[in-house]
């Protein structure tokens, strides 16, 4: 016999510490599964307070502030009828928990707080939670009394434990759980459970979706079950944007998927299961006899509630939702949709103006343009959003205002200026206008020569002394200095710019939003200088490699019919900071003595297979001395020893590096993702001695090598 269940999951755009809009996106999307008919409902982790309240998290008034919130959602009429999954911290003997409460008809069943513990990479929650760390364990928690007095109880069971309803069991497993190699659900399995619900906290990386997604649906295609995953979707205040994609699984199969990008601040997604499908699915003998095997079981809390009437099986009009597809973006459309996610949730909270962009007529620059103007087609999109209309209108100051195209809304949102002086050629110039033109920008073209000519005879009067560019005999301290001179005058012209020039248009007293254009290779590097157009307010191609940008504004160039792009592709990519001349133009790749790919290389090795320089040089050697590389020992270790060297000496510059959007798994963020001192010896002479000695060995072999096919012929 059928038992029919409609569930629900949700992406939702949660901010730290808005505990009131929280709660109301709360209410919302629990309303929304009530009219889709479901009788499960599950939130992202920490949905209360928002997930990236980070140090705000050893605060107690965080925690009385969530559960009074708590208290408020559980007493709302609107939230009843319907089992709810809601993310909370909680305050059990003094520990503070990292928490779900599961809860229905304003009654809590279960308080189920988190076993295992997120703490790498940007997850730190051991600096504020402890992990519950005892599977299967359970006590009593005695209720706030202002809890108290809403629900009729005085204590409730704290643990991990099952909640059993008239059909089936239900468990929970709360985002790091998922990935761990023994994670809870497979217990839970053993032990009946057949529904499982994620409450997550996942954060956006390029190309990394597809991992999440082959755990989920691999939890239940070993297993068998209904799998649900929550997640919080935007910005909630700090570099990271956490990435939806709410899901439902049913044995392996994905039946629902939500948006990964979008403005949408609520998003439900439910579907409609059979129990049976699952029962049927897990008739394997070895599971069965591991089942019966399980020395311990989980506490189970009895509810009494039933999740499937029974008219459902009479009903023809309950029908199970259909297998689909999993739907991915491609790399390109990550970039596009992502950061222009972040940056309209960043502004949009901020209430600022806008976004001022140095706009240089280099890619990078190029880049966050397009990015600000996929912004802008995604709000045209989403005008009909009641809540996307409002923001608009309040950015804007105009309650009239219903934008039809991308260039409206930039119009009034989006300032440009290209900022040249006499290295400035005319292409970059010309490409930064008609790029402005293009996206719709109040765009600001001006020269700054005399600035900079102050500055130096400023220099000149106080010591006596005129520096000159290397091309006409200067050192190369002196050809350095001129360089920094216009980059960081640029940032202090940027900060002007972006304060003054809406009042220069009557428009806004809000200031403008610096947006910054340094990739992730070139901050790895230190390939720019410090206080120059990278330091600004937020930057959304920070953690983007060279390569990636480069695909995106070709996929740009097509997909947002900006075919000006293609110049900005074909163009050799430079600073312009020296002087051009019939000799010589400034290259970036010929000034870092390295390309923009091997840079790419050299920090996924760094962060993501964790190698300091000598495994460095041993797993490159083994790469690149074959084809297309046939790179020598010499010229392998060379490479490797420049990249550490320069690493080293610019690593001082990350502590003062933009915030930016974080997408890449090599990503030297200094704030918590890439810790590391500032203060380094470049040469690594102890390294460095062991990559000579290997140098030597591979010679030594390669000439015996030689000599004894010699001997032969």
């Amino acid at each position: 016999m059928g038992h029919y269940i409609t569930i629900a999951t949700c992406n939702l755009n949660q901010w730290a510490l808005d505990f009131e809009g929280n709660r109301d996106r709360i209410v919302a999307s629990i309303v929304e599964a009530k009219r889709q008919g479901a009788k499960l409902r599950v939130g992202p982790e920490l949905e209360i307070c928002g997930y990236g309240c980070l140090d705000h998290f050893a605060e107690n008034d965080l925690y009385d502030h969530s559960l009074e919130i708590y208290g408020q959602i559980l007493s709302n009429p609107e939230t009843h009828d319907i089992l709810l999954d809601i993310g909370i911290p909680i305050i059990h003997k003094s520990i503070k928990y990292n928490c779900r409460i599961i809860s229905y008809n304003g009654k809590i069943l279960l308080i189920r707080p988190k076993v295992y513990l997120a703490n790498d990479g940007n997850y730190r929650e051991m600096r504020y939670f402890t992990p519950w760390n005892r599977p299967k364990y359970y006590e009593d928690y005695q209720l706030p009394k202002f809890i108290a007095k809403i629900t009729g109880q005085s204590k409730v069971t704290f643990g991990d434990c099952i909640v059993e309803t008239l059909e089936t069991r239900l468990g929970c497993e709360t985002c790091e759980e998922l990935f761990t190699p023994q994670s809870p659900h497979i217990a839970m399995a053993l032990d009946g459970v057949e529904i499982f619900t994620n409450s997550s906290g996942s954060h956006h990386e390029l190309r990394k979706l597809d991992t999440r997604l082959q755990l989920i649906t691999e939890a239940t295609k070993k297993c068998g079950g209904v799998y649900l995953y929550a997640n919080q979707k935007g910005c909630d205040g700090d570099r990271l944007y956490y990435d939806g994609c709410a899901c439902i699984i049913v044995n392996g199969d994905l039946v629902a998927q939500g948006s990964q990008f979008s403005l949408q601040d609520v998003e439900v997604i439910s579907a409609t299961i059979d129990l049976d499908d699952v029962r049927s699915y897990r008739n394997q003998k070895s599971a069965s006899n591991q089942a019966v095997n399980q020395t311990t079981t989980f506490k189970a809390i009895e509810t009494g509630i039933e999740l499937s009437p029974t008219s459902h099986l009479f009903n023809p009009n309950v029908v199970p939702t259909n297998i689909r597809p999993i739907r991915y973006h491609l790399p390109e459309e990550e970039i596009a949709l992502g950061p222009a996610c972040w940056l309209w949730d960043y502004l949009r909270r901020s209430k600022c103006g806008g976004y001022f962009l140095p706009l240089s007529g280099g890619i990078d620059s190029c880049a966050t343009a397009v990015i600000v103007h996929s912004m802008c087609r995604l709000v045209v999109e989403s005008i009909d959003d009641p809540q996307v209309l409002s923001d608009i209108q309040s950015l804007t100051q105009d309650s009239t205002f219903v934008p039809k195209t991308p260039q409206e809304i930039a119009g009034r949102l989006f300032y440009t200026s290209f900022m040249g002086t006499e290295n400035s050629s005319n292409e970059t110039r010309s490409r930064a206008k008609d790029l402005a033109e293009k996206v719709g920008s109040y765009h600001v073209d001006l020269n700054m020569d005399n600035l900079v000519s102050s500055v130096i005879s400023l220099f000149e009067v106080a010591t006596g002394k005129r520096p000159i560019f290397k091309i006409f005999g200067g050192s190369q301290t002196e050809n350095l200095a001129l360089q920094n001179i216009q980059a960081r005058l640029r940032m202090v012209l940027s900060y002007l710019f972006a304060q003054l020039l809406p009042w220069t248009r009557g428009k806004s007293s809000a200031g403008l939003l610096v947006l910054g254009s340094a990739n992730v290779d070139e901050c790895l590097r230190g390939y720019l200088t410090k206080y120059d157009c990278s330091s600004a307010d937020i930057n959304p191609i920070g953690g983007i490699s060279k390569t990636d940008l480069k695909r995106f504004i070709a996929w740009a160039e097509v997909n947002f019919k900006l075919p000006i792009l293609h110049d900005f592709l074909t163009a050799v990519p430079t600073a312009e900071l020296e002087p051009i001349t019939k000799d010589y133009v400034q290259s970036d790749e010929i000034d870092m003595g390295m390309t923009y790919d091997e840079l790419s290389r050299f920090g996924r090795l760094r962060k993501v297979d964790k190698c300091g320089p000598l495994a460095m040089f041993i797993k490159l050697y083994h790469e690149w001395s074959q084809p297309p590389h046939n790179l020598t020992a010499e010229q392998v270790a060379v490479k490797v020893k420049r990249f550490w060297f320069f690493y080293a000496i610019n690593r001082h510059k990350m502590t003062t590096m933009t915030p930016a959007y974080h997408a890449e798994q090599y990503s030297p963020d200094d704030n918590r993702f890439d810790l590391r001192p500032f203060l380094i010896n470049p040469r690594f002479p102890f390294a460095s001695k062991k990559i000579d000695e290997i140098v030597k060995e591979i010679n030594e072999r390669n000439i015996e090598i030689e000599n004894n096919n010699v001997s032969v012929e």
